[in-house]
């Protein structure tokens, strides 16, 4: 790979995991836990929450394949059924279904009681969730080399890196975009996000093809 197809390759690993992160949406239900809030108190949740996730989603890319291994999961097999369960993630974007998925309603409530919202529900499973940690694993063990490997770290902490600062001017943005706003880009990055777990499935299915005949 020169350096134009490492640049392509990055591209590619930072619009999926920003694409299934989100934080675009996350900015609702973030200024929604803290209308209220002094500003300092909302900028020590921000920025604990972003940090909580970015080392939830290092630590699954780190040790994802010695979990997959421990299971005897092949990441051909959660390649597909990675890319079955961010399919069903992005028909909800694209339907405009407010974060169903990510945070239950049981979960907003619980989360009213809570004294800190940082660690959950906003960095679990708000900014990583099931589909995030899935989709770092999978970019990680698809990876053959150790440059692409450091691309898929750059990749995650980029994308905690631009959460952060939206999580930062979420009034901001929640006051400029409004609902209909959110919702259009939501819609947006479900199409992106559906061709990628399309194509999740498919290099995984075709690989599995390919080793069942080889065997």
């Amino acid at each position: 790979m020169d350096a134009g197809d490492y640049l392509l390759y990055f591209v590619y690993v930072f619009s999926t995991i920003f694409v299934i992160v989100n934080p675009i949406e996350a900015t609702m239900v973030y200024v929604t836990l803290t209308i209220g809030l002094p500003p300092l108190e909302k900028s020590r949740i921000y920025k604990r929450a972003t940090l909580v996730a970015f080392i939830i989603a290092i630590l699954f890319a780190m040790a994802g394949d010695l979990v997959l291994r421990l299971f005897g999961i092949t990441t051909d097999s959660l390649s597909v059924a990675g890319g079955v369960l961010l399919f069903l993630v992005a028909i909800d974007m694209l339907r405009g279904v407010h974060q169903q998925k990510k945070v239950t309603e049981e979960e907003l409530k619980d989360a009213n009681s809570r004294e800190d919202i940082s660690v959950f529900p906003l960095a679990t499973p708000l900014l990583t969730g099931p589909g995030a940690i899935t989709t770092v694993v999978v970019l990680m063990g698809s990876a053959e080399s150790i440059a692409e490997k450091s691309i898929v770290i750059l990749g995650i902490a980029l994308t905690y890196t631009v959460t952060l600062i939206v999580l930062k001017f979420s009034d901001y943005i929640d006051r400029v975009l409004g609902i209909t706003g959110v919702m259009v880009l939501n819609r947006v990055m479900g199409l992106i996000l559906g061709a990628v777990a399309v194509n999740f499935a498919a290099v995984g299915a075709w690989n599995i093809y390919q080793s069942m005949a080889g065997g």
